[in-house]
């Protein structure tokens, strides 16, 4: 039997912060933990299991209510995985849309910061690209 660990203890081993962890629970992303008879927070591997999973989804840019979602379909392991395949792909699209939006900014960046002569504020590129793009 796996010995019970405390919320110190969990944070080390996923790399976590405490007030994650309690955040974590609080909103449902992890099970409340079992408190020992002083009223201690207490965790099992299970508990280890699902907070690098909800971690590196949170890494992989999934909402809350993405992991939300993701928990519910990954606590019922004889479902077709078909719904978490749709909640990725609506992901990868998001995140698609964001590169796009990445690249033109770049592509602004490169713009304004090659057109800067490096001379006086009063004539500075930068400056006056940044105050045109809020013109737009």
């Amino acid at each position: 039997m796996v010995k019970a660990m405390m919320i110190g203890q969990l944070a080390r081993e996923t790399a976590t912060k405490v007030t994650t962890i309690r955040f974590y629970e609080e909103i449902g992303l992890l099970q409340p933990a079992v408190r020992n008879p002083s009223g201690r927070r207490t965790y099992r591997a299970s508990d280890v299991e699902r907070l690098h999973f909800v971690r590196n989804g949170r890494r992989l840019g999934f909402s809350i209510e993405e992991m939300r979602s993701l928990i519910a379909l990954a606590d019922k392991p004889e479902e077709d995985c078909a719904a978490a395949a749709a909640i990725a792909a609506r992901h990868l699209a998001d995140v698609e849309v964001r590169l796009t939006q990445l690249s033109a900014l770049r592509d602004q960046l490169i713009v304004m910061t090659e057109s800067c002569d490096r001379s006086r504020m009063a004539d500075c590129r930068v400056i006056q690209a940044i105050t045109e793009c809020g013109k737009l």
